[in-house]
């Protein structure tokens, strides 16, 4: 693959030179051949983002209709209009305070790896929250029960269900970190990793895609459970020793946990080490030592000629277009639903629904009974296909 090839052109500190002996200091000199590079002056006008960063979310509706007018995605003409990840990236930036934007974000907010990273992100953070539910509802149901062998099956299922989307997110988030494939000229070396680490303005640039993430995950999920959603996206991108939401808000929701809910939510792949070696969970996922589907760390990208059940669906879920999605009755948070049951901010329409789409009805029945603190899903309940048996196919 190109990719392949332009990431194993990484070049050294010692190319493209030769070696001299200095009589000054007595010791090898080395001096390149080449003529002196152009040194790219950067300026770096604010430090990285550490407070909290606010999006607006009392538009009133003269913004709204500003923002249908000039902004709003126009649906194309012969096609169902429905939700898609630009959407949701069109009113995160809309909302987000106009000091954190800059062009490079916006051109990384819309390549097609971030795309895939977002669209994994968001189902990932929507099944964390399912299998959470889930887990406190077992826990207090099994307060008065004896475990059995049944639990411990279900169980295993929901993490290993849970550790197949860490990689599909830790997959796209590896690409971003070594500047491969479209990520190139935003690696913090530059496009050919030879210049001096930009450190100030990629730490800049990736808290503030960290903060815009949470924002786009936290709209396309319908606006529930914001704390939770930041939480989670800090602790895998980050870790838990790097996690300044945890460190602010002091939740201690880790401690609180039982040892069946870590193993559910977290994972077996998680690894406490010191805080110079610490790797986020993401990394532990793909260095994990579990059986995984080496089609995995390909899903998007790499055509295959035959894709298990599970994996198409996975495929869908990353890449699929969104039509794909209403016609397999999957939806990744909002995307893939229909827009006509949304109004101009992503926000449920009351008493609107749809015969031909079951989250429409869930839609309804959750603003019937909203609540503030905790509004109901408004899309369907995720149900992965079952894992199959892994067939390593070699070809001659």
């Amino acid at each position: 693959m190109a990719d392949d090839d332009d990431e194993g052109d990484f070049g050294g500190l010692y190319e493209d030179g030769h070696w001299i002996w200095d009589e000054q200091t007595e010791a090898l000199l080395f001096v390149s051949d080449l003529p002196p590079a152009h040194v790219e002056a950067v300026q770096i006008t604010t430090k990285a983002p550490t407070g909290t960063i606010e999006f607006r979310d009392d538009i009133d509706l003269i913004e709204q209709l500003r923002y249908k007018r000039r902004y709003q995605r126009k649906p194309t003409p012969g096609k169902t209009d429905l939700v898609t990840l630009q959407d949701v990236k069109d009113i995160a930036l809309y909302t987000a305070p106009v000091s954190i934007l800059s062009p490079m974000l916006i051109d990384l907010l819309h390549l097609p790896s971030t795309e895939r990273l977002l669209r994994a992100l968001i189902f990932c953070c929507a099944y964390y929250l399912q299998v959470a539910e889930e887990m406190s509802t077992r826990i207090a149901d099994l307060a008065n029960k004896v475990r059995t062998q049944g639990c411990e099956i279900l169980e295993n299922q929901f993490h290993e269900n849970l550790s197949d989307l860490r990689l599909l997110v830790a997959k796209e988030y590896c690409i971003m970190l070594i500047g491969g494939g479209d990520m190139k000229k935003f690696h913090h070396m530059g496009k050919e990793k030879k210049r001096r680490s930009l450190s100030d303005k990629d730490a800049r640039l990736f808290e503030t895609f960290v903060r815009v993430s949470v924002q786009i995950v936290y709209l396309a999920l319908g606006r529930r459970n914001f704390h939770q959603i930041e939480l989670e996206c800090h602790r895998l991108l980050k870790s838990e020793i790097f996690n300044t939401v945890e460190h602010t808000l002091k939740t201690g929701y880790l401690l609180k946990m039982i040892p069946e809910e870590k193993k559910v939510l977290l994972g077996p792949c998680v690894h406490h080490d010191k805080k110079l070696n610490t790797r986020s969970p993401l990394m532990n996922e793909m260095f994990c030592q579990r059986p995984i589907d080496f089609r995995l760390m390909g899903l998007g990208v790499v055509k295959y000629k035959k894709l298990s059940t599970r994996l198409e669906f996975l495929y869908l879920v990353v890449s699929g277009s969104e039509e794909k999605l209403l016609e397999s009755n999957i939806s990744v948070g909002l995307i893939g639903m229909p827009r006509a049951l949304f109004d101009t901010m992503l926000r449920p329409i009351v008493g609107q629904t749809t015969e031909k789409s079951k989250a429409s009805v869930m839609s309804s029945k959750s603003m019937a009974r909203k609540s503030v603190q905790a509004p109901q899903r408004l899309y369907p309940e995720i149900s992965l296909p079952p894992n199959d048996p892994i067939e390593l196919v070699l070809s001659d």
